[in-house]
């Protein structure tokens, strides 16, 4: 049923709808009235963004090199229509430095978005720090929490975040929800009208199955997160160690323990074309991107891999993995050894030349 409907049936949604908002709320930590559903991340980043934006007083946002192209266009967007847009840059691990924010924020700002962690080299983002300081400028803050959520802590009753996105399918959930944490007296600017819906910020009849499924997955990633999270960086520390042992002049791309998402492993192989190492390996059986999955079609080198100083060669060499709570050590013994043999095979096919492609900044 609709849960905007007063028969039966709409009852029944209206309820499952509540109670999974109020179990969002218990996992994140913030009142349920705080948690506006939405079709998931992108749009949770575009609400966010934009609905600040409309409503600011300074047209003047920052964020960073590397965030989620969902962020990333919605500033474009915003910098098209008169706003100015500082991008911060990351040191080579994909960390921003304090002292840059810092002196961004010497300015009035309508607003800051900062991920917790990269979806490309899961380099985890100092957010506490951030969001400390953001309050203390009195500038919201906007964090784009899609990768982090279910693997790092987030309590959003200790830190002073205004807005915060989430999405079902990085946590096992079903595809097509997500969440946009609204703290209460922060003003927004709805993108989406028509009946009025999650309190008149996003119009449009709830995906209730959807959210009841994101509700239960949320549940189950924070009550299984440490020993999930402890047993995904052993598993990243084989791989890494297997992959760089096999491969020779290979490295690994972002920074290592617990300043990386603890699913997450990017390598670069000098001389190698990172579309066809995914196409070999995809014939394998080892599914693999050289950057975001949502812009992995695109041949453009990656935006975070830049950031970080590699060149666009390098860049082009790039291979990112991605472990679950499913991944086995046997599966990760697999990717490895197929890692070697595709790499070896395909060094001498390379249009790039392994001396130039090893020339890092």
């Amino acid at each position: 049923g609709n849960p905007s409907s007063l028969h039966a049936f709409g009852r029944e949604a209206a309820r499952a709808l509540e109670e999974s908002r109020a179990t969002l709320a218990k996992v994140l930590n913030c009142e349920a009235g705080e948690i506006v559903f939405t079709s998931g991340g992108t749009e949770s980043d575009n609400l966010a963004l934009l609905g600040v934006a409309a409503l600011a007083k300074t047209k003047r946002v920052i964020t960073t090199a590397i965030e989620h192209p969902a962020v990333l266009k919605t500033c474009d967007y915003l910098e098209a229509n008169g706003f100015e847009v500082v991008r911060l840059p990351v040191d080579r691990y994909g960390i921003i430095r304090m002292a840059d924010l810092e002196r961004a924020l010497s300015k009035e700002a309508a607003a800051v978005s900062v991920m917790h962690a990269n979806n490309e080299v899961g380099s985890v983002q100092p957010i506490d720090a951030v969001a400390k300081l953001c309050a203390s400028k009195g500038v919201p803050l906007h964090v784009d929490a899609v990768q982090s959520f279910g693997k790092l802590p987030i309590e959003l009753s200790k830190a002073p975040i205004s807005l915060l996105s989430v999405s079902s399918h990085k946590i096992h959930g079903p595809k097509g929800a997500g969440a946009l944490f609204v703290r209460r007296g922060v003003k927004l600017s709805p993108r989406l009208l028509g009946g009025g819906h999650e309190r008149g910020l996003r119009s449009g009849t709830e995906n209730v199955s959807g959210i009841v499924g994101f509700a239960k997955a949320a549940e189950i990633a924070r009550r299984n997160r440490v020993k999930n999270c402890r047993k995904m960086s052993l598993l990243r520390d084989r791989l890494a160690k297997r992959v760089l042992a096999a491969n020779k002049g290979a490295w690994l791309n972002g920074p290592t323990g617990v300043k990386r998402l603890c699913n997450n492993a990017n390598f670069s192989f000098p001389g190698i074309e990172g579309e066809a190492l995914v196409l070999r390996l995809d014939a394998e059986g080892i599914a693999a991107s050289t950057g975001s999955a949502c812009s992995s079609k695109s041949l453009k080198p990656s935006h975070v891999l830049l950031a970080m100083g590699l060149t666009p060669v390098q860049a082009h060499g790039s291979l990112r993995l991605t472990l679950s709570r499913f991944t086995t050590a046997r599966e990760i013994d697999y990717a490895a050894g197929k890692i070697a043999q595709v790499v070896k095979e395909l060094g001498g096919f390379s249009n790039v030349s392994r001396e130039e492609a090893m020339r890092r900044v």
